[in-house]
């Protein structure tokens, strides 16, 4: 194993093939071409396949901003962006019959950007919160430093209320989604921003949840499904926000379950056994591990200098392999990952 990831190392050029030693040009963080590009992100946000999904894109770029301390570069257009957020909001109607479906969108292509006050007087039938994108316009606002005054909180929580199955799971929206690991974690998401978990039956999620523990000793997306890290990350994230991740598991399932996330780094880590290292899950599962208290167990010198392989020195911006093209989730995650080594001060 210790030769698999040294070879690996020299292949992406993270060590010195003479001294062994990590090499010099992967322990620099490019600052402010990772700003830029973030920067550039938000000015050019998606308009076609990625249009639905257009505030998690934003809030990749503003929380990488966040995270290198640069959203001083925003300041002029904060309010604007506050206010675009706003307006993406599924506000209730006066007789109270659309609560069910009370949120966030993730984008205008339905809505009326910019102008809350007609998105109020001119609500549009059949439309839909989507919980992915009421987390991240949640987490957005927060970052922007807005006090979710205008968020109509008892109507969102109705809408989180609306999605969750009979098995303890959520859909994404109302009329009807794939139902898995992701969209738990997001209700427990804005239940914890919210300060209301009255919209989660919390004994039927963790149920959900301890019923997707595989064999392998992580999670899967849903019952019966292969762990993967993504939603092992997820699992957790839930369990910890309900304060249930000593409770819902035993000690030997904590184990394992530590066990086999410290088995998925390689340089960086990977999301599942045989596969390459992501930057990504330097994030995803380096988090969980520091929810179990046992990220201080993972060699850290590779998983920065695999993260920092992955940087774009010519656009900034991460990518998902060291040499490809940066996009603006793995470019936050990537930012993300380090943060919990506490590189991105430096």
């Amino acid at each position: 194993m210790a030769f698999k990831k040294r070879d690996k190392a020299e292949q992406y050029g993270l060590i010195n093939q003479t001294s062994g030693k990590p090499s010099k040009h992967r322990d620099e963080l490019f600052h402010k071409k990772h700003a830029v590009f973030f920067k550039r992100v938000l000015q050019v946000l998606p308009s076609q396949q990625l249009d639905t999904h257009r505030i998690s894109v934003a809030y990749f770029a503003i929380s990488g901003l966040d995270l290198l301390d640069s959203l001083g570069d925003i300041e002029n257009d904060k309010e604007n962006i506050i206010d675009w957020i706003y307006s993406l909001q599924i506000q209730p109607n006066e007789t109270g019959t659309n609560l069910d479906q009370c949120g966030f969108r993730g984008c205008s292509m339905l809505g009326h950007p910019y102008d809350t006050q007609q998105a109020k007087n001119q609500q549009i039938p059949y439309d839909s919160s989507n919980i992915a994108m009421t987390y991240t316009s949640l987490a957005s606002l927060l970052i922007l430093g807005d006090d979710l005054s205008r968020v109509h909180k008892k109507a969102v929580i109705q809408g989180v209320k609306s999605l969750q199955q009979d098995d303890g799971s959520f859909v994404s929206v109302l009329e009807g989604s794939e139902y898995d690991m992701r969209f738990v974690y997001c209700a427990c998401c804005i239940s914890h921003i919210l300060n209301d978990w009255s919209g989660i039956d919390v004994k039927k999620a963790a149920s959900y949840i301890v019923q997707s523990l595989s064999y392998e000793g992580a999670f899967g997306q849903r019952p019966y499904n292969e762990a993967h890290g993504g939603s092992t990350f997820c699992a957790v994230g839930s369990l910890y926000l309900m304060g249930r991740l000593q409770v819902a598991l035993s000690e030997s399932q904590l184990t394992a379950l530590r066990r086999w996330l410290l088995r998925r780094q390689d340089t960086g880590f990977t999301g599942r056994p045989n596969k390459d290292a992501d930057t990504c899950y330097s994030f995803w599962v380096g988090a969980a591990l520091e929810m179990l208290g046992v990220l201080d167990l993972t060699d850290v010198t590779f998983n920065r200098s695999f993260v920092l392989s992955a940087q774009s020195p010519i656009t900034g911006g991460f990518s998902k392999y060291p040499n490809h093209s940066p996009d603006p989730l793995h470019s936050y995650l990537g930012l993300a990952g380090l943060a919990q080594i506490e590189l991105t001060t430096t």
